[in-house]
């Protein structure tokens, strides 16, 4: 599991400064169902397709 999670969004409620995260659980999305191909697909800009 990620130890950082980063977030550029400064008026989210889980916002902290240095652009830290402070929610207990990330929920990642993707655009097209349940699978994506590209991060340009999903809400998550560390998107990597499973092999």
């Amino acid at each position: 599991m990620a130890q950082d999670v980063l977030c550029e969004v400064h008026n989210c409620h889980y916002w902290e400064e240095g652009n830290l995260c402070s929610a207990e659980q990330i929920y990642v999305v993707s655009h097209k169902g349940s699978q994506a191909s590209n991060e340009q697909e999903t809400d998550c800009k560390t998107f990597e397709k499973a092999h």
